[in-house]
């Protein structure tokens, strides 16, 4: 089933999320700090038990990385990734976002920022079958003012001679090309990735993940991929383990190998 996020007609508070600059200064360098998490908590509450899914996680993600949060099931990684999209909200803590705290937004707010700052890329590729890959593409002019072309999108994917295509008539791999097209249709500044390439063969996998790690490197994305796959972390500029809901480690990697040195 196809979620999209509406934005609220209700124009009373908007956010100004596009024009905040994510920069901080370390001595004469300029580092893109787009994400920090402080001693943040996710607790769900059915009767008298508690599930803590994230305990007191503190966390900072730079601009235009290459980021793979790593974990078993259960261990929080998913909750980490709605907290960052904000589809949830934090039980304690806060999350800023290019200095702005998400944690404390209105749920128009929260739409503002899920339709103009990130994007979200899932295993099973949410496409509606009765669109062409074009009009799948071409759906995030319904939740932002102003996307970036489909056909250009669908260019920087490969695909722009299925663009007249249905869902059906495409591979799996090119699939998951369109929905990566659609998110970065949006214009977005975080792309979050939970499994992209978990129903994929290796050969398409690896196809995907060039593509991702494309959008960091010449477009300055910030690329956050949740994945069981130990191997992907290889190419990652920081990796992060989850266990039990918190942040085991965190760590920045000097010399990343390329997609195609990952054994599957």
């Amino acid at each position: 089933m196809l979620t999209i996020y509406f934005r609220p007609k209700d124009n009373r508070r908007q956010t100004k999320l596009k024009k905040l600059k994510c920069k901080k200064l370390i001595g004469e360098k300029t580092i893109m700090a787009i994400v920090e998490l402080k001693n943040v908590s996710r607790v769900y509450t059915s009767g008298d038990h508690e599930l803590k899914a994230l305990d007191g996680v503190n966390l900072s993600l730079d601009e235009g990385k290459f980021v793979v949060i790593l974990g078993p099931s259960g261990a929080g990684k998913s909750t980490l990734l709605n907290l960052l999209g904000g589809l949830d909200s934090p039980t304690s803590g806060t999350i800023t976002v290019c200095g702005k705290d998400i944690s404390t937004l209105t749920q128009n707010e929260l739409a503002d920022y899920r339709a103009e700052t990130v994007g979200f890329v899932f295993q099973f590729y949410n496409l509606i079958p009765t669109l062409t890959v074009h009009e799948n593409v071409t759906l995030v002019k319904e939740i932002v003012k102003n996307p970036l072309s489909a056909t250009k999108m669908l260019e920087e994917v490969g695909l722009a001679d299925h663009a007249k295509n249905f869902p059906s008539e495409l591979s799996g791999g090119e699939q998951q090309r369109v929905s990566i097209a659609r998110a970065l249709a949006k214009n977005p500044k975080i792309l979050l990735c939970d499994e992209p390439t978990g129903a994929l063969d290796s050969a398409t996998g690896v196809l995907v993940l060039k593509l991702l790690l494309k959008m960091a490197r010449e477009y300055g994305k910030t690329i956050v991929i949740v994945t069981h796959n130990q191997n992907i972390a290889k190419m990652a500029d920081t990796v992060i383990h989850v266990k039990n809901g918190k942040i085991v480690s965190s760590e920045n990697q000097g010399n990343p190998v390329s997609a195609d040195e990952i054994d599957w």
